[in-house]
């Protein structure tokens, strides 16, 4: 099974509502609250915890404050430790629900079985960030580059920005010699690991490193964080590396060849991977882990994203826990909600058939 680390179109906020949360009982049985929040007004109290992924925490930080106005009576508790540490929290009962970038592997499936027991796993995708490839070049400002090719850059491969394997994709551009400086994260982190996940699948013979959270090579600048990445992107000419598109500020960004096509990062164009991509095979009902197609050759689709999940129960040892993360991840996965973490965080909301994923997790919750 392949371990892929991670998801959003809106359609008219009522309509979403309805359908997300459909059969959700008391929880929302009266009239949305303030902004569209479900549950407002219903008299919905009690308190869920989550731990987990931090590229999670501005979107959560943006949810839960709409929730929680809607739902005075209701808290929502979030520490963003990392993915690592929300996985082992929720499977231990630390916590109500976890995120996290990267799906349960083998075991961790075996224990979310006792531990969600006697209901089952709820694993979706909820949070989808475009990865950027910025760089620095003067006078170059629409920059086109094949999978390959990029490989070949952040392996040490391709050195100068006149190279040919450069040059046969940018006709007419006026490339110089500047010597290509390749940033990478210093870090753990799940931006690494995605995007070393598209080398791996998209450039396989190009790219012969190990996926994984921590950069697999030597070679290259390496700074720490995201803002550590964008600011030696920015401070060096001849400078290329990955970043969280919403970070990337006035930075112009690789459009990348999909196809016969080349993809510029957008929410719209990550957003539709989600489509592109198949559900991993031999999980549960309720279990939406997805192996991203970073080879699709779909029109208009960005192979190059991070997307997130979040763990739950279909049941809790407390009834009232359960209706609230029902309604919580009812209104976080909805049109409204998808927004409020695009507006906050720059992620790319949920297409329809994504947000079809989590509708299905959402109606069971609770269901007898």
């Amino acid at each position: 099974m392949k371990r892929t680390t991670l998801g959003r179109v809106a359609v008219p906020a009522a309509a979403v509502l309805t359908l997300a949360l459909g059969g959700c009982g008391a929880a929302n049985e009266s009239a949305a609250g303030p902004s569209g929040a479900p549950g407002g007004g219903s008299g919905l109290t009690g308190t869920i915890s989550g731990a987990g992924s931090s590229a999670q925490a501005a979107a959560i930080a943006a949810w839960k404050a709409t929730f929680e106005q809607a739902n005075p009576g209701v808290t929502v508790n979030y520490d963003p430790v990392g993915s690592g540490g929300g996985r082992e929290q929720f499977l231990s009962g630390g916590v109500d629900f976890g995120g996290t970038d990267a799906h349960l592997t083998g075991d961790e499936l075996k224990q979310s079985q006792e531990r969600c027991a006697p209901g089952e796993l709820v694993e979706v995708p909820i949070y989808l960030s475009p990865i950027s490839v910025a760089y620095h070049l003067e006078g170059v400002d629409n920059l086109r580059l094949a999978p390959t090719t990029l490989a070949k850059i952040f392996s040490g491969e391709v050195t100068t920005w006149d190279d040919p394997a450069i040059a046969k994709h940018n006709p007419g551009a006026d490339l110089p010699g500047t010597r290509i400086t390749p940033v990478h994260r210093s870090d753990d982190s799940g931006t690494t690991e995605n995007f070393t996940d598209y080398l791996a699948q998209a450039a396989p013979n190009a790219w012969p490193h190990e996926v994984a959270g921590t950069w697999p090579t030597g070679g290259g600048e390496a700074a720490k964080g995201t803002t550590g990445v964008v600011q030696a992107i920015r401070s060096g000419n001849g400078a290329i590396g990955y970043a969280d598109h919403s970070q990337i500020g006035d930075l112009p960004s690789v459009r990348v060849k999909v196809g016969s096509e080349y993809v510029a990062a957008s929410a719209d164009s990550a957003a539709r991977i989600v489509d592109a991509s198949s559900r991993v095979d031999g999980r549960g009902r309720y279990d939406a882990a997805l192996d991203l197609e970073r080879t699709t050759t779909q029109a208009g689709t960005y192979p190059i994203v991070l997307a997130s999940y979040q763990l739950y129960c279909t049941a809790y040892d407390d009834p009232q826990t359960t209706k609230v993360a029902k309604a919580w991840l009812g209104y976080i996965s909805s049109a409204e909600g998808q927004q409020v973490a695009a507006e906050a965080a720059g992620s790319a909301p949920l297409s329809d058939s994504g947000r079809q994923l989590v509708t299905d997790a959402v109606a069971a919750m609770g269901a007898k």
